[in-house]
């Protein structure tokens, strides 16, 4: 196996990189409802076999899977994702491959968040087109000594003055994903003490949702190396911004970018225009796939850099979607920044639902309003209703009200995994509503 892990799908090239690489242990990787990483090891004399036939396991036992569902399921491994794990030893090494979930009589499960995202890959392909994501990690470095959530530095936006510790775990960071054949376009330090922010180059959308996760795994990993703690959770510190992924998009034909069109004023072709619409019609029930966890609202309020309002705009930092500005000259830099995320939600299944959005709108050819040209948040609430600008969910009870009886997520998900996902997420807000917090004790314990 090369360093630059261009692996074909060929079982017998990759059974010989094994040998040749001194691959002792190879880690199955997949992904739950919720998008938590889950894994399987077999060596490396299993592997042959398991490349063939797949691996045999519990379903039941996997959180965020149908939890009356007490058959097997099969874990399929995708030979293309195969990479080494660069911190393991030099010797018997270890590696990981993403695996596919099939069910034991053969065919993709239901629940299985690659599946969901590649069905909409090739409703795409159908088309004609190639789904391309960038992603944008926002994180925080915290002292694992410490018992709350203390950062790491008192660093802000792009500050170089930074702990060379700090500077360091970054670089570990980057250099290990490089390893592993993921492209980092950039990294810098992020407006909260703490906070940094790495982003992932431009793939396909299957490749990029499984870069996310091994980013994720990876900057905990190193983070805990160096005796700190990451955490991808939107808003971990109450008195500072939180952190979001911020995923950029675009569609190719023909190996051009379709979103491009030098001749309109913002060079967004109509294709771009339908998707844009598209994403604008679907965004307050899909919200509840995009900003998935209770604690994703905190992070989702006026006056900490995240979207509130479904809006768009070119120059605007505050709206949910952004078109950056293209470079001269460079129609790949043509894209659809949506901005709601953060890196604590599944993936593959935001990629699949922002993508069926988009297709949705793309086929309707349906029309965006215009895009907004001052500080959605400076406007009048008379303003935005006349401009029909509406809130995104406040809450997660909300957002499961908006969602609960959406015949879109039910389509895209499927309806198993929706049910799932849909009945976790309202245990999940149950669970929260029953809970009396610190904030509350504190208020009213002693004058109630």
């Amino acid at each position: 196996m090369s360093q630059s892990n261009e692996i074909t799908n060929d079982v017998g090239y990759v059974l010989k990189q094994v040998k040749d690489q001194d691959i002792r242990f190879i880690r199955l990787w997949f992904t739950d409802i919720l998008g938590f990483l889950k894994s399987i090891s077999i060596t490396s004399e299993g592997l042959e076999d398991v490349l063939y036939d797949g691996m045999s396991f519990d379903g039941s036992s996997i959180e965020g899977l149908a939890r009356n569902d007490e058959s097997d399921l099969v874990a399929a491994p995708d030979p293309s994702t195969l990479a080494l794990l660069p911190w393991r030893p030099s010797t018997k090494r270890v590696a990981r491959v993403f695996s596919d979930l099939h069910s034991p009589q053969g065919g993709s499960h239901e629940a299985d968040p690659r599946a969901i995202l590649r069905s909409q890959l090739e409703r795409a392909q159908s088309l004609g087109y190639t789904f391309y994501a960038s992603a944008e990690l926002e994180f925080f470095l915290l002292d694992s000594s410490d018992s709350g959530a203390k950062p790491v530095d008192r660093a802000g936006y792009f500050d170089q003055d930074i702990t060379e510790r700090t500077t360091d775990v970054r670089r570990q960071i980057i250099l290990t994903l490089e390893e592993m054949g993921i492209a980092v376009h950039s990294s810098h330090h992020e407006g909260a003490p703490g906070q940094h922010e790495i982003v992932l180059k431009y793939a396909d959308a299957l490749t990029m949702a499984d870069a996310i996760q091994t980013a994720r795994f990876v900057t905990k990993e190193m983070a805990r190396r160096n005796g700190m703690y990451a955490t991808f959770m939107p808003r971990p510190i109450a008195e500072v911004n939180g952190s979001g992924m911020h995923l950029g998009m675009s569609l190719y034909k023909d190996g051009n970018n379709a979103f491009y069109d030098a001749e309109d004023s913002m060079c967004l072709s109509q294709t771009a225009r339908h998707f844009l619409a598209g994403l604008l019609s679907r965004a307050r029930e899909s919200t509840l796939v995009v900003n998935q966890w209770v604690n994703s609202y905190r992070r989702l309020v006026p006056g900490t850099e995240a979207p509130v309002y479904v809006s768009w705009a070119q120059t605007n930092r505050s709206d949910l979607i952004r078109v950056p500005a293209p470079q001269k000259g460079r129609s790949h830099s043509t894209r659809i920044e949506y901005r709601s995320p953060d890196a604590a939600c599944n993936p593959y299944l935001v990629l699949a639902v922002l993508l069926a959005a988009g297709l949705d709108g793309l086929e309707a050819k349906a029309k965006p309003p215009e895009p907004v040209t001052e500080n959605v948040f400076e406007m009048s609430k008379a303003k935005r209703k006349k401009a029909g600008i509406k809130r995104l969910p406040e809450d997660l009870g909300e957002a499961i009200a908006r969602a609960q009886d959406s015949e879109f997520l039910k389509n895209v998900l499927g309806p198993v995994a929706w049910e799932v996902f849909l009945a976790n997420k309202r245990m999940e807000w149950q669970a929260y509503c029953s809970t009396v917090t610190d904030w509350e004790t504190e208020r009213y314990l002693s004058v109630l």
